[in-house]
């Protein structure tokens, strides 16, 4: 079996405790998905239950006609907080949170065992219930990402990797069960789509 990890697209920013939608770029690179992962023979969706993953997976579903099967478990270790903010603008209102995920901590007051339980929880029933010949895509989080890697390779932080939007992480899951991580992060497809990458090349432009 093949899982495919999504992260989610871009989102808008939201401070009123809404679950946002994806912002005008996010709908850009999520649109990129279904051309990206055509090679992978997909059977299977499944997304985290926030508006941001939903949203990402809804044009590779309709590409390939197929449902969406939402997982509470996947969800983000935020989905309690009061909003969204991405992570460009949180090194500027919230630097100290912003530090603490860059040095690769969840933030304050999430139980970091608790979400990475409920991580594998999930992942391992989508795992039973697929066929063990199947590529299945996992629209989920950064965090959900990272705690899957964190436990398959030990990682000394449970966010070590930085996972970019509309990234896809490759698992492989052998009919025993054991997983093996194929790659991490992979962005060709939306490369010129990322923050990171619009605004280095804005400042070498200038």
């Amino acid at each position: 079996m093949q899982l495919l990890l999504i992260r989610h697209a871009l989102p808008l920013p939201s401070s009123d405790g809404a679950d946002p939608d994806l912002s005008d770029l996010g709908r850009e690179q999520a649109a990129r998905l279904p051309d990206a992962l055509a090679p992978h023979g997909i059977v299977r969706i499944v997304s985290s239950p926030q508006r941001r993953a939903l949203d990402t997976a809804a044009p590779l579903a309709a590409a390939r006609g197929l449902d969406v099967d939402v997982r509470d478990g996947l969800a983000e270790y935020d989905r309690d907080h009061a909003g969204y903010l991405p992570i460009e603008q949180a090194r500027e209102q919230f630097p100290e949170q912003y530090a603490r995920i860059k040095a690769g901590y969840l933030p304050d007051g999430v139980d970091a065992d608790a979400f990475a339980g409920r991580v594998e929880d999930a992942l391992a029933r989508v795992i039973g219930e697929t066929d063990p010949d199947a590529s299945v895509a996992v629209v989920a989080h950064g965090g959900v990402v990272n705690a899957v890697l964190h436990r398959l390779l030990g990682t000394a932080t449970p966010l070590t990797f930085p996972i970019d939007y509309c990234s896809i992480t490759r698992v492989l899951v052998s009919r025993s069960g054991h997983r093996t991580v194929a790659s991490v992060n992979e962005t060709q497809h939306v490369l010129d789509l990322l923050p990171r990458y619009r605004m280095r090349s804005s400042s070498t432009s200038q």
